[in-house]
């Protein structure tokens, strides 16, 4: 288990985190979260967030409007900037995924329940 500092506030338990490129205004992660494992709510201001599942499967609950986005191996979406998401693992295997942000100031700022 790591525990990730991701900006100001925002801290996740995730099996593994790892960059694999940053770039001035565009970043990619890659992150692995266990079936009990979820990334808290949160937006960014300047950015979007591009998730691709590599394995397994997530949930991504998004506000503003309220929707909910279930992807699968293979399978991408984007949240825009400003869109309050939560995501967490929706399978019964631990689930690994991209995260592309950008372009853009990179920001994170997480949502009180």
């Amino acid at each position: 288990m790591v525990e990730v500092t991701m900006g100001e506030s925002l801290e996740l338990e995730v099996e593994r985190y790892e960059f694999h490129m940053e770039r001035e205004g565009f970043r990619i992660t890659e992150l692995q979260i266990s079936t009990s494992q979820k990334i808290p709510w949160h937006f960014h201001n300047h950015i979007s967030d591009t998730f691709y599942v590599l394995a397994g499967e997530i949930t991504i609950y998004l506000r503003d409007p309220k929707e909910s986005v279930r992807l699968e191996q293979g399978e991408s979406f984007q949240v825009i900037t400003k869109r309050p998401h939560l995501v967490t693992n929706s399978g019964s295997t631990p689930a690994t995924f991209l995260v592309l942000q950008g372009v853009g100031e990179y920001d994170n700022v997480p949502l009180i329940k």
